[in-house]
């Protein structure tokens, strides 16, 4: 009986300790994103978190007016970043990039990253949502992908 007790205890005392941690906020890609607004952007790395449980790549844009806009990429988290091939030095803060991703629905500068080009040319797929066969596609030059890129932040449908 003593045991049941200290069991029954030990169960509760379990439950609300996990149920007493904040969640995290996780969302699914069509909440946050549009599937149907590719967009490209090339810019300058100004800042890479490797965080849970999506990563952020900071990139300044510079727009056809000359001004410059912050954009944040969403990508994968650190351990899906890893088999993609992307490490912690792989992003320093000052390195040209150009990459591609599904725009924020709410219009603010934000995508969920598809791809990163390197300006060596190397190309990473960013392990997010909408990755997958369509993102191997357009890395790969299968014309069966329906997306388009847009040379500028702006986007096309």
């Amino acid at each position: 009986m003593r045991i049941r007790s200290l069991l029954a205890a030990v169960s509760a005392a379990v439950l609300l300790c996990a149920l007493s941690m904040p969640a995290s906020a996780h969302h699914s890609f069509a909440a946050e994103f549009d599937g149907t607004q590719l967009v490209t952007l090339k810019g300058t790395i100004t800042k890479f978190e490797r965080v849970n449980p999506h990563g952020w790549i900071y990139v300044d844009v510079k727009n056809q007016d000359g001004t410059v806009t912050n954009w944040a990429v969403e990508t994968g988290a650190p351990t899906v970043l890893a088999r993609m091939g992307i490490k912690k030095d792989a992003l320093p803060i000052g390195k040209e990039v150009i990459i591609t991703g599904f725009r924020a629905k709410d219009g603010t500068h934000a995508i969920n990253g598809n791809k990163i080009t390197l300006s060596d040319g190397t190309d990473f797929l960013l392990g997010s949502s909408r990755d997958g066969v369509s993102a191997y596609q357009e890395i790969h030059g299968d014309d069966s992908t329906t997306k388009k890129d847009d040379p500028s932040p702006s986007t096309k449908k």
